[in-house]
Parts: structure tokens; sequence; C-alpha cells
């Protein structure tokens, strides 16, 4: 049996060999489709991984055979190496779905996440399952960040981990993320989250767009959303926000464990608010190429990169 240590250490390596990254759409390079006085950002993103370490086991069900943290890892590095303007983001949810989880409690998950060079990600509802101790353990062994503007931390352990938002500049572009949860009430038991406050999202999002757009530069602004694609109940979701947030580029989805294979798009005059989310579990990689030119975005493509034990070379 393989020495916890070991365990660890190689899923966190990610040491498979798979084929290299699909080409884009017939593209071979990013270089192919940027002109040279233009900056070409990737974004990567998963969401809802439930703690899938390992491929579905072969020999059966829908997913067999599919996904898995090491195959992951070989496409992420892929792509990095055609465009280092690369930023690797995840929609909450990384907690709960396997033994893994169980067993350790969040730490394998952020060591992985951690080796596979994430970004930020936001915080979903299972990422409450082993409590505010248990995620603060498991913060522990993250070297990325984490944002949640609607959820107030302020009164708890995790104040001075969980911002609103964070800014990245990615050569001469200024990248704002903010992160925003579903309502717990009914999804997370109140230990579990104890002095947590739940802000309305819309309102919060808001805030948050005015804010990096305007006040902070930003010529980039992702929203890490744990709503889920069309909402529940009176809460708003994913399509929702897209309507109404024209200063949003991007909102990367979560909850729903929704499969789409391109973002909808949603026009607001010369300027689109993009919403993708990717299923469950790492089954996919969500990819989107914003083309950016003297600080605005004026071209996009995108769509979910499937992860397999062969990577296709194209698009289906």
């Amino acid at each position: 049996m393989i020495k916890r240590r070991d365990f660890l250490k190689q899923a966190a390596t990610g040491l498979a060999s798979v084929a290299s990254v699909p080409a884009w759409l017939g593209i071979d390079s990013t270089e192919a489709w940027a002109s040279s006085t233009d900056t070409v950002i990737t974004i990567l993103h998963t969401n809802d991984t439930h703690s899938r370490i390992d491929p579905f086991p072969e020999g059966g069900g829908r997913n067999a055979g599919r996904a898995g943290a090491a195959r992951r890892a070989t496409l992420i590095d892929s792509i990095r190496r055609e465009n280092p303007n690369t930023l690797l983001l995840d929609a909450g949810d990384v907690f709960q779905g396997t033994p893994y989880f169980n067993l350790y409690k969040g730490e394998l998950d952020f060591k992985v996440m951690s080796a596979l060079g994430y970004d930020v990600m936001t915080i979903g509802n299972h990422d409450f399952d082993a409590g505010m101790d248990g995620l603060e353990n498991a913060m522990g062994f993250a070297n990325f960040d984490f944002v949640s503007a609607n959820y107030d931390f302020s009164k708890t352990n995790l104040a001075d981990r969980i911002k609103a938002h964070t800014i990245r500049q990615i050569g001469d572009v200024r990248v704002g993320i903010f992160g925003l949860g579903v309502g717990l009430k009914g999804l997370v038991p109140d230990a579990l989250c104890k002095d947590v406050v739940y802000l309305d999202p819309f309102e919060v999002a808001q805030q948050q767009v005015k804010y990096l757009r305007s006040e902070a530069g930003c010529d980039l602004v992702i929203g890490l959303s744990h709503l889920g694609n069309r909402g529940y109940g009176d809460q708003p979701g994913d399509q929702d926000l897209a309507q109404e947030l024209p200063g949003c580029d991007l909102i990367v989805g979560g909850h729903s464990h929704t499969f789409m294979n391109e973002p909808t798009r949603n026009r607001h005059g010369d300027r689109e608010t993009l919403v993708f989310q990717v299923g469950f579990a790492g089954i996919n990689v969500g990819r989107v190429d914003f083309h950016m030119r003297a600080g605005e975005v004026v071209k996009s493509r995108a769509g979910a990169l499937p992860v397999e034990k062969t990577q296709r070379n194209r698009w289906s």
C-alpha cells in the first residue's frame, strides 16, 4: 500500500503522461490569433471538483475514465507553456464527494490545487463541511487566494484569509476577481458556518464591479460565482447577474453542476458579459481567451476542454 506521504507527493505533482492540450479550434498557438501589439489573457477554470483526485474508474458509467487531478495538471501546464499570461480559477465546492475528503478534510485538495498553480477560488457551500476550524486548517496548505464578497467573514477566524476580491497584474492588463456564494440557510448547518453573514449577492456584485472597474482601474473584471447557473427560489443565478453587470467581463459559475460547451454571451452595447460553467468533478476545464488592446477586450473565444486519458486534438 502506498504511504500517505508518497501519495500526497504523487497526486500533487501530477505524474501522468497524456497528450498535449487540444488545438484551439484548429489554431496552433495564441500568437497566431493575437496581433503583436495585443495581450491575450487566458482564464482556465473549474468548479465543483468535489475531492475528485483520481479519474473515475474504468469499466462503466457515463464518466468512466474521465477527470483526474494529474491529467488536469498536464493539460494546464501545456496551456501555460502556450500562453504564460494565464490565470487558473475555481468557483467553489472543492470539498466533499470522495473518501479523500473524509480522510484528509481538505488538506489533500488544497495541496493538489497549490501544486497545479491555482490562483484564486471562491467558497462554495460544501467548503464548510469540515466547519470553520476545518476550513481554516485546510487553508494552511493553500498558496492561492480566497475571495468571497457576499459572505462576511469579519467576525470569524477567517477574517484575514478570505477577501472580497483580489487584483492581479498580468503583463499590461489589470485583472480584478471577486467571489459570490449561495445562501447558506438550509444548505449548511449553522454550527458549520458560525458567524458567517450572508449578504445579497446582486447588490454586492454591483458594488464589486463598480469598485474594481472605476476605482481600482481594472481592465478585466471576473466574478467567481457559486450561485448556480439559473439560481434557486428568489436567489439570483449567474445568468440573472450577467444581464445587470455590464462592467463584468466573465462570470465563472458553480453549484448547479451545469455542463456548458461554451459560455453564454450577454451583450451590453459594445461589451459582453460571459457566463461559463463546466460541470463537476474536474471532468472538464473551461478556457476563455480575452484579446486585450489598450486596456479593452476586443474579442474573446472560449470552450470546455475535456480531461481524459487521451486528450482530443479538436473540439467536438
